[in-house]
């Protein structure tokens, strides 16, 4: 865990903060010190902001008032995410393109937006939620590879565009495995075994179990602040050795 002021004072916006990943998030940066701005979509509980991301006008909107409320941000965590399973054959095209506009749509329209009060500070920090399916594919996964490989890349991209900003603006992406998260529950819900595909999932890690929410969090808080300073365009594993087979 970081300490109580590796965030000190930092304002810090995170999508889809409602859910598992992004609550741990959250709730990581305010142990740290900082302000986290928690934005999802209409309904979700305990928001700051209504945010769907893959909406150009709201993030419009959210900015504005996150610059009118704080005049900055020190960071920005591109959390939200669909999971979806399906091979090329049945994922239709429909499908395809909304896993894409929230998971690669949503990263590049936040970073955009967000980009004018990220100059405001005097350290910002971009954190992009990939996944280890960034970097590995399967035969089952055609949509969520292809967004995620697309947020590696684009993360790279924005990390040497940042660099000459300045202020310089750090981007880095986070790359989970499989965690206790909601995600993975929506993946187990439509199995027909899900003891089955519960055990074939930790089996696929040497370190023999799910990662914890807490651990990718404590990935993201790490990569916001100054403790990573000369760390961009860096892939950030958290993953219990899954790539390394």
């Amino acid at each position: 865990m970081m300490s109580a002021t590796a965030l000190k004072d930092h304002v810090v916006l995170i999508t889809g903060s409602s859910g598992t990943l992004g609550t741990a998030t959250a709730n990581a940066i305010e142990a740290a010190g900082g302000k986290a701005i928690r934005t999802d979509l209409k309904g979700k509980p305990n928001i700051d902001y209504e945010l769907d991301v893959t909406s150009e006008a709201d993030w419009q909107r959210v900015m504005a008032a996150v610059d009118n409320a704080h005049g900055r941000l020190d960071g920005l965590v591109n959390n939200a995410g669909l999971g979806t399973v399906g091979d090329v054959e049945t994922t239709t095209y429909e499908h395809f393109k909304k896993v894409m506009a929230v998971n690669i749509d949503g990263v590049f329209l936040g970073t955009k937006y967000a980009a004018p009060l990220l100059l405001k500070s005097k350290a910002p920090s971009i954190v992009n939620l990939s996944s280890v399916s960034g970097l590995v594919a399967g035969p089952g996964l055609a949509a969520y590879n292809a967004s995620k490989g697309a947020v590696r890349l684009f993360s790279k991209s924005v990390a040497l565009w940042g660099a000459r900003k300045n202020p310089q603006i750090r981007c880095n992406s986070v790359h989970p495995a499989f965690i206790e998260s909601d995600m993975v529950d929506g993946m187990m819900a439509i199995s027909r075994d899900k003891a089955k595909m519960h055990a074939k999932l930790v089996a696929d890690i040497p370190l023999g179990r799910l990662g914890k929410p807490e651990e990718v969090a404590n990935a993201v808080i790490f990569l916001l602040s100054p403790a990573s300073s000369f760390s961009t365009g860096f892939e950030m594993l958290v993953d219990g050795g899954l790539v390394a087979r």
